[in-house]
């Protein structure tokens, strides 16, 4: 999927939500554990009931591996029924990847060849040749810059001689890797004012954006400091969707949260169109 048509569906859904399928077999209910693949159900009835108003899925790939065989194949399923039912969603792979060259160029096969999906988190800590195998044509990168959790403080905030902090290293390298065709960035919903220091260095690049919902981090300023004229954002959101309700009627209780998430980010879509 090219940036062009991702921006269109924003446009035409009024949305800039990503749906994240971390699944959890121990969250989910627990009548779906009679069938046989339960996470499959799950995972189908919450596509259905959000797709209108999402542009984007992301499993998390380490609730599946956590399963073993059986959460690979039910990966492979679930990609698979986004794919054939919903063809205008990005779908993301949040791996998180990064080693060495041709480590780097068997992750990206997986993923991309085998798996079918539209993009991947990568860790940008082994630097170019760590990232460059997964720069594949229409496939996209999401690059981690900044994240929310605590830890982020660690290394991604700390600062040279110069006062440049190490996130802002990553920008400003990794935009000699790939443009803003190909690549994304992670930056987490909690940063708040901070979007503003990334747009300065990356002022057209869509980011992946986790944190808002149960992380606590605010969809208004997000769209306040991150937003461009082409939206740029993919805002998501995960526990506070899928596990919304833990009955038989989970899925209605997951197209009312993502509904709402929709119609709020709807508002802020009338910022772009005002300007034009």
């Amino acid at each position: 999927m090219t940036r062009q048509q991702l921006f269109e569906n924003i446009i035409r859904k009024q949305s800039f939500l990503c749906v994240g399928l971390d699944t959890d077999i121990k969250k989910i209910p627990r009548h779906l554990l009679e069938e046989g693949d339960a996470v499959y159900s799950f995972n189908k009835a919450i596509i259905d009931a959000t797709a209108d108003y999402c542009v984007a899925y992301k499993p998390n790939l380490a609730f599946y591996e956590s399963l073993g065989a059986k959460g690979l194949a039910t990966l492979e399923k679930t990609v698979t029924y986004i794919r054939q039912t919903y063809p205008d969603q990005f779908v993301i792979a949040d791996a998180k990847r990064g080693d060495i060259g041709n480590t780097s160029e068997m992750y990206a096969r997986a993923i991309f060849e085998r798996a079918g999906f539209d993009a991947v988190t990568v860790a940008p800590y082994m630097g170019e040749d760590s990232v460059k195998p997964f720069l594949l044509p229409d496939k996209w990168v999401i690059l981690l810059a900044l994240t929310s959790n605590k830890g982020s403080l660690d290394f991604q905030m700390t600062a040279d001689a110069n006062g440049e902090r190490l996130f802002e290293k990553v920008l400003k390298k990794s935009q000699e890797w790939a443009s803003d065709e190909q690549l994304m960035y992670v930056v987490g919903a909690t940063q708040g004012k901070l979007f503003s220091d990334i747009r300065k260095i990356a002022p057209n690049h869509f980011l992946l954006v986790p944190g808002v919902g149960a992380q606590g981090g605010s969809l208004k300023e997000v769209a306040e400091y991150g937003m461009n004229s082409q939206c740029g954002l993919l805002v998501n959101s995960s526990r506070q969707i899928l596990y919304a309700d833990n009955t038989e009627k989970f899925a209605d209780a997951a197209r009312r949260e993502s509904k709402k998430v929709q119609e709020e980010m709807a508002e802020y879509l009338q910022w772009i169109t005002k300007e034009k």
